[in-house]
């Protein structure tokens, strides 16, 4: 395994982190996913100015961003109980697919979730890839149930709407 830094981004990664998204775009319509609908740059921005975005730093390349949150009660509804952390806006650098960076990535949240008392970690999926929610139960994740978001301006635009 490389060696990385799991650290913040910063206003500087800005273009990287924009990159990234426009190219999981790409990705998501090359292989016929439901690709998301464009992505928001304030909610991103918010994100690196409140230290909740993360990235996976090999080299000095940025190979991988994702942002942790402390609640998410648009997504997680009744079930925000504000025991868990959430991971979002998992974004891998096309240049460094299938090199396991989820698996970085969860081993520190989990970590990272202890540290800060939360007892669990959650995520959310787009339902219309059964291929990436199991996946994403490899690592530990259980699925809970399909739904519908909602369209508040407090959701990212990628995840508005979305089922």
């Amino acid at each position: 395994m490389s060696d990385y830094q799991i650290i913040n981004t910063n206003p500087a990664d800005l273009p990287v982190v924009y990159w990234l998204f426009e190219e999981a775009i790409a990705y998501q319509k090359r292989n016929n996913y439901i690709p998301w609908n464009g992505f928001d740059k304030d909610i991103l921005q918010q994100d690196i100015d409140s230290k909740r975005q993360y990235k996976i730093v090999i080299n000095r390349e940025i190979v991988c961003i994702f942002s942790v949150l402390n609640s998410d009660p648009f997504i997680w509804q009744e079930k925000e109980d504000g025991r868990a952390l959430y991971i979002h806006r998992v974004v891998v650098n096309p240049a460094h697919h299938g090199q396991n960076h989820f698996k970085k990535i969860v081993t520190w949240v989990i970590d990272y979730a202890l540290s800060v008392g939360k007892k669990s970690i959650r995520m959310d999926t787009w339902g219309d890839n059964p291929k990436i929610i199991e996946y994403y139960k490899k690592f530990g994740f259980r699925f809970i149930e399909f739904y519908t978001t909602g369209c508040q301006t407090e959701l990212a635009v990628q995840n508005r709407n979305l089922k």
